[in-house]
């Protein structure tokens, strides 16, 4: 190890006269510690409500949708054969999508999603989400009760709530492809009562989604033994988009494959964003701290002007002298870089363990902050930190080989 560390080391850590400046030095290294934990903490936070919706997301929807251009899938547990025995496929659902009309006490529009109970729950994390009541129910309601059977379906919290009902109530369900009469076409309607309630975080399924037995909602719709599409379940939800490729070749014309990244594009684009822009944001915390850093080592050079011309008379070159003042910045970065990695650390830790900050679960769906730490993040944090401290010494480092020890000892 050079003497050029020895010397940086020593400037570090001034005493007496040059307090003042050492003073300095500490302030930056705390202003890149700050930053650099304020970026750890955010970034965490981002992530873990980026994970908390993909999951949400994927509660409701699966891994790789399968529909068909021609409308309806009437072979579909052929197709269901071939999709199962790719490799990569955990399990594929059939599954009925259509507008209805819901009225009980207040009236609301609805997706009837027709599901079959037991291959759904291994695809979708639909019982996982049930609040009240369970998939089974759905086949089980059709046994008559009273004298009379009603089929049994599930609501969204919110859609529910926009109903006023709640588990064992009744309501009517619309649709508006009904019958043919000599009037014209007619909407066809049916009682159904309440056996579940689920909620799934999002609002937009919530408030809209009824999960009904599958035969049922194709007896009520009318089409016959066929479904609008299928919904597959993969080992890794990250090789959906190769998957899926797969699968549209197997299947061929006229089925439309899609993944769940796909169908969700616009939305984690915008959170990739958001995070992009938090990150450039913060990192304004670092550029103040790296303005510090070039303050202190230019006064730190113009207190030292003498000692760098007794070094340059001593023989030291002029990259030598250069060395010395790019090493003290590298030290303020890099100190303050791996402080603010444990104050980010221990802070996340906290937050994850204890969860003091509370969040209104009616907006949020969530009650804390969630946190989740990437290895990935902390790497580039901590190498944007190091490298902007470095690039603060460009222009000290360059004033200080620059001293001419003639000029310097001129007057000593």
């Amino acid at each position: 190890m050079g003497f050029e560390f020895f010397i940086s080391i020593r400037y570090l850590l001034a005493k007496r006269r040059q307090t003042f400046v050492s003073l300095i030095s500490f302030i930056s290294m705390a202003g890149v510690a700050v930053g650099v934990t304020a970026l750890i903490v955010v970034l965490a936070v981002m992530n873990g409500f980026h994970a908390d919706l993909r999951k949400r997301i994927l509660g409701v929807t699966a891994d790789v949708d399968i529909t068909s251009y021609a409308g309806s899938i009437y072979n579909y547990r052929e197709a269901m054969r071939k999709i199962d025995k790719h490799e990569g496929v955990v399990e594929a659902t059939p599954y009925i999508y259509a507008p209805v009309m819901m009225s009980a006490n207040r009236s609301s529009g609805a997706i009837l999603y027709g599901i079959d109970p037991l291959s759904a729950s291994r695809v979708i994390r639909l019982q996982q989400n049930l609040i009240a009541g369970k998939l089974a129910d759905l086949a089980q309601s059709l046994e008559k009760k009273g004298g009379s059977s009603y089929p049994g379906i599930i609501l969204g919290c919110q859609l529910a709530n926009n109903l006023g009902v709640g588990v064992g109530s009744y309501l009517t369900v619309i649709s508006p492809t009904g019958r043919l009469t000599p009037m014209g076409q007619a909407p066809k309607s049916e009682l159904f009562q309440v056996v579940g309630l689920i909620r799934s975080g999002m609002y937009d399924y919530d408030s809209t989604l009824a999960y009904v037995d599958l035969p049922v909602a194709q007896q009520f719709l009318g089409i016959g033994n066929c479904v609008t599409g299928l919904e597959v379940k993969v080992h890794d939800i990250y090789k959906a988009g190769v998957i899926s490729e797969a699968l549209k070749k197997i299947l061929g014309y006229p089925f439309y494959v899609t993944d769940w990244i796909n169908m969700n594009s616009s939305f984690f684009s915008a959170l990739k964003l958001e995070k992009a822009v938090m990150f450039v944001i913060l990192t304004l915390i670092i550029l103040v701290a790296a303005f510090n850093i070039v303050s202190s080592l230019t006064m730190l050079v113009m207190e030292k002007g003498r000692d760098i011309a007794i070094l340059k008379a001593m023989g030291a070159t002029t990259a030598s002298i250069r060395k010395i003042f790019v090493l003290e910045g590298f030290l303020i970065g890099t100190c303050g870089t791996l402080f603010g990695l444990l104050g980010g650390s221990v802070l996340c830790a906290l937050l994850k363990k204890y969860k003091f900050i509370e969040l209104p679960q009616s907006v949020y769906h969530i009650s804390t902050l969630p946190v989740k730490m990437e290895a990935s993040d902390l790497t580039i944090i901590a190498l944007s930190a190091i490298c902007i401290s470095l690039v603060a010494t460009l222009y000290p480092s360059r004033k200080a080989a620059g001293v001419d020890p003639a000029e310097a000892l001129k007057y000593e």
